[in-house]
């Protein structure tokens, strides 16, 4: 059972990014899905949420309008498509799908959002 996110990287402000979660080992397809984010020194911060279908999402209020969470259940993978990219945007970002008291954490994809 495994999550591997990919996609980080170093980009400039103003840019964008697409990350990608990619399940092995099991299904996501009854997981609700989540993004997270870590920048050293700070505390774990929610980023966006998706339902088991794809049709229920939340943002935080500090990506709204900027990031997109996706998911593919055929491919087994999330995606979160992050636009207009801030220097604040720099992060960790970890993916985490959890079916009741069930919950998968990926390992983290590191984001640097700099001129």
């Amino acid at each position: 059972v495994q999550l591997v996110e990919s996609g980080g990287g170093l980009v400039q402000p103003g840019g964008p990014l697409r990350l990608s979660c990619a399940a092995s080992g099991f299904s996501i397809r009854d997981y609700v899905g989540s993004w997270y984010r870590r920048d050293p020194g700070k505390e774990l911060e929610s980023v966006a949420q998706i339902g088991w279908s794809g049709d229920a999402t939340t943002y935080a209020d500090s990506v709204k309008g900027r990031f997109t969470i996706s998911r593919d259940n055929t491919k087994n993978t999330m995606y979160l498509q992050m636009n207009s990219l801030r220097p604040e945007d720099t992060a960790v970002y970890y993916c985490m799908v959890k079916n009741g008291p069930t919950t998968y954490w990926g390992q983290g994809t590191r984001v640097t959002v700099s001129s």
